[in-house]
């Protein structure tokens, strides 16, 4: 079969589903902006970000973007086109306006959409930390934010999106056609290493018979609770005199704004606990190769995972699958996953001496919690495990939209499939997972 993926960061959420369907000899086409790691088995094609005018309105910006986005990709499907190309279906992210006119291109070609996040101006990420208040606008901005999530909505036959919670931030009437189906975790990669050893700049060696506190972000920053967890940290220094602590992640920022008063949010918690830290026990390791990573989560004794209300992280997967500790925020998309006293522990994400607290008991019953990282593993295994659940869930309902033709006409297409032609998600147990 001919498959076209698109994500602006190749390969994004499709890391593992292309590469597969590569490998089990289909065709496999991705569009992309640029391609650093190439896929053995996926063509890539490639197309430049755009700008916003400096004319576009503020909240008309990433519209603005999207809109040049979704231009640009139809553009690379009509010379893909013009070469012979056509594929069985189309699967992309809709978050940069790339979907928004492949069915242009091809009507009658089945597009699968990827919803990653639905902008609220209560109940989520915008005004939840007090620290960073929401501004007045902010319910008009982010209506307006939205345009690209709901034209993509109108665009594609059907919908997936990797976790309940993040279906449930979409309106409810678009809940039955999104299908929660997450990337999934490779467990015969990320898994306990007993046997693990990180070396660090000046001799300094540690395993898992040491005890080491780890912190792991794409970027050190408010939205995953890096101001909370260095403000525990003078607490758990002094409570646990021997522990290291790992952090991992850039200097940059990936969601929400810079610090006013520093260059980045690192630099900002440093100065507010001037005098407070033992910056010999504190490492900062940038950003790592995947190995030195998951090197870091198998030596792990308790790892710090915290986040707004906002999309789940890759990250509290992978340290649970592991075998990590987790001490976690009771935020929701958390608490789909960890369940406090099973196979991690939880605490209020504000709670700056309740996270410290977790981290000096768990450190201090290592022993007592061994069955906790078990169940830690177990829950991915049985929810998230790439080869048996993951990876099977995608390619049923890939296989279904491949095999429901879509029934729209030339550029007059129904936003969705009529009834009598949907797919049939909901005849099985694991419907509601596909």
């Amino acid at each position: 079969m001919n498959y076209l993926f698109i994500h602006q960061h190749f390969p994004g959420q499709y890391v593992h589903i292309a590469g597969y369907l590569a490998e089990a000899g289909h065709h496999v086409v991705f569009i992309t902006q640029r391609c650093e790691r190439p896929i053995d088995g996926v063509r890539t094609v490639t197309y430049p970000p755009a700008r916003a005018h400096s004319h576009t309105h503020p909240y008309l910006s990433e519209f603005d973007v999207g809109v040049a986005n979704g231009i640009a990709v139809a553009n690379c499907c009509e010379a893909l086109q013009r070469g012979g190309f056509t594929p069985d279906l189309v699967v992309g992210h809709n978050g940069w306006g790339e979907l928004l006119y492949v069915k242009d291109v091809w009507p009658s070609v089945p597009l699968l959409g990827y919803f990653e996040f639905f902008y609220r101006n209560s109940g989520s990420d915008v005004g939840f930390d007090p620290e960073f208040p929401a501004a007045p606008d902010d319910p008009m901005r982010l209506r307006t934010r939205n345009a690209v999530n709901l034209l993509g909505l109108d665009a594609a036959d059907w919908g997936q999106t990797p976790t309940e919670w993040q279906r449930q931030q979409y309106p409810r009437r678009y809940w039955s056609r999104i299908s929660i189906a997450h990337e999934g975790v490779d467990t015969r990669v990320v898994r306990p290493a007993r046997g693990a050893r990180i070396w660090l700049e000046g001799g300094l060696s540690l395993s898992h018979d040491d005890e080491v506190i780890t912190y792991c972000a794409r970027n050190l920053e408010p939205y995953r609770g890096f101001h909370i967890f260095m403000r525990a940290l003078p607490t758990v220094l002094r409570r646990r005199p021997k522990a290291h602590i790992l952090i991992a992640g850039g200097s940059s920022v990936s969601y929400g704004r810079n610090p006013a008063d520093a260059r980045s949010w690192r630099e900002k918690m440093l100065v507010e606990l001037d005098g407070q830290l033992d910056l010999r026990r504190i490492h900062f390791l940038g950003t790592l190769p995947y190995p030195q990573y998951l090197a870091i989560l198998q030596i792990s004794t308790a790892h710090v995972y915290l986040t707004y209300p906002f999309v789940l992280s890759w990250s509290l997967l992978e340290a649970m699958a592991a075998g990590c500790i987790v001490v976690g925020s009771r935020t929701p998309p958390v608490e789909e996953v960890v369940t406090d006293g099973d196979n991690g522990c939880l605490v209020d994400f504000f709670d700056v001496d309740g996270l410290a607290d977790g981290l000096a008991r768990v450190c201090a019953g290592r022993a007592r919690h061994e069955p906790m990282r078990r169940a830690a593993r177990a829950a991915v295994l049985r929810r998230y495990d790439l080869k048996t659940v993951c990876l099977p869930r995608h390619l049923k309902l890939f296989d279904k939209l491949a095999r429901t033709p879509s029934a729209a006409p030339e550029r007059e297409r129904a936003p969705i499939l009529p009834a009598h032609r949907q797919p049939s998600f909901r005849d099985e147990p694991s419907a509601s997972y596909l």
